[in-house]
């Protein structure tokens, strides 16, 4: 499954991109363990002390927020999904 993530959650893994291994039917939820397993220094920034994705973190699962348009966690992930993780941002 890959991952895009984006601004400082890229700086932090050094990448804009991560690959993880999930098993077929993996959910979401399973998907973003997968990423956190493999970069720990992530976990501060996107995960609040229960666990859960911080407010201002955004995620997207095929151009879609999974907590609004799916199951959350639970959404079933295919071969090919894309998963995106963005902080938040600003300027003018």
């Amino acid at each position: 499954m890959q991952w895009k993530l984006f601004a400082n959650l890229a700086e932090t893994v050094g990448t804009k991109e991560v690959s993880v291994d999930v098993d077929p039917g993996a959910t979401f939820g399973d998907a973003l363990d997968a990423l956190v397993d493999a970069h720990p220094e992530l976990r501060e920034e996107v995960l609040d002390e229960n666990g859960e994705i911080e407010d201002h973190i955004r995620v997207l699962h095929n151009g879609d927020n999974p907590f609004v348009e799916k199951d959350g966690y639970e959404t079933e992930l295919a071969e090919g999904d894309e998963l995106a993780l963005f902080p938040p941002v600003s300027g003018g």
